[in-house]
């Protein structure tokens, strides 16, 4: 079973495979997470595109997508093929398109659903069934309605949940609002987490630091981590140590950047831009003198044609050593 003591988010658009080799440089322990990958596309699409990874990305999690029993459990199959760990299922995404396909946060209306869900998935695999959810969804916000979602979906078989401390509204306010309102109720979370201690209850929504998690670790089993670490990736660089009893030193940000080269030119062999790459890099010397630098550098010239590593090895080479 994965260890689930630090996580970060599954991100869509961001938490690709570029990114995710580029944290594993920072942290070999860190539980990883892929983005939403809807049922459909994984049974009718590109499942190389969709599920392919490289090996070094391990321990990593699938995010699914769906609410079709029999699907959920063909697709975690297919992941299970695919090496992947574990398998989450989203019930916390606030997106429109999510929400005309009936999953994500709307699900939380329909418990019972959700328990159907996870009971197939459990059927059809070995590895750890998962569920990503909100606190609440609209006015079904009360305590014992969370309580009476986790104790069902736990009965079918779900025995980790990641909790997003805030609840989602559908109507009324976008995605990207649902990210910052309405206000993060780490206590609810806690709650869950005293009268279900037989589960594991992972947090997340907010956190910006490794200091913050260790916090909410003294009251849950795990914490997640999401936008701060693709704007700061380096936040990670002490996670190994603190969290997982790893005695080596963190690299340092050229070290991962050394590290990653040998990737980026395989990847440009197989046809990826190089800007698909560098847009996860910008923010490795957040707060750092050079940072504005390290960024224009990339920005303005990851993008013309031909460009190759040359261009992050210039941009390297304008940060100070130490940094």
């Amino acid at each position: 079973m994965p260890n689930h003591r630090l996580c970060v988010a599954p991100m869509m658009d961001w938490t690709d495979c570029h990114e995710r080799y580029f944290l594993r440089l920072i942290s070999r322990h860190t539980l990883l997470y892929t983005e939403m990958a809807a049922t459909g596309a994984i049974l009718h699409g590109d499942r190389h595109r969709l599920l392919g990874y490289h090996p070094a990305e391990h321990p990593l999690v699938l995010q699914l997508g769906g609410s079709d029993p029999a699907a959920l459990a063909q697709c975690a199959r297919i992941a299970e093929d695919w090496g992947y760990d574990e398998i989450n299922l989203n019930v916390g995404c606030p997106s429109d398109r999510v929400q005309s396909g009936r999953f994500g946060a709307c699900l939380m209306a329909e418990p019972a659903l959700v328990a159907r869900c996870v009971a197939a998935m459990q059927a059809a695999v070995t590895i750890p069934v998962t569920v990503k959810t909100r606190i609440g969804v609209d006015d079904r916000d009360s305590y014992e309605e969370l309580a009476g979602f986790v104790d069902g979906v736990a009965a079918a078989g779900c025995r980790t949940f990641i909790i997003h401390a805030r609840k989602a509204w559908l109507h009324g306010l976008s995605p990207r609002e649902n990210r910052d309102l309405p206000p993060l109720r780490y206590d609810v979370v806690h709650r869950l987490k005293v009268d279900f201690p037989m589960l594991e209850v992972i947090i997340n929504g907010g956190l910006t630091s490794l200091e913050q998690a260790a916090d909410h670790l003294t009251q849950v089993d795990g914490a997640m981590i999401g936008r701060a670490v693709y704007h700061n990736p380096y936040v990670l660089a002490e996670a190994d140590r603190r969290f997982f009893g790893a005695a080596d030193p963190p690299r340092s940000r050229h070290q991962i950047v050394a590290r990653w080269l040998p990737y980026v030119a395989d990847q440009l062999t197989e046809g990826t831009p190089l800007a698909a790459m560098t847009r996860h890099i910008l923010g490795l010397f957040q707060g750092l003198p050079g940072a504005r630098v390290w960024r224009r550098c990339l920005s303005e010239n990851a993008h013309r044609p031909g460009a190759g590593v040359e261009v992050i090895e210039q941009a390297l080479r304008r940060i100070p050593e130490l940094a």
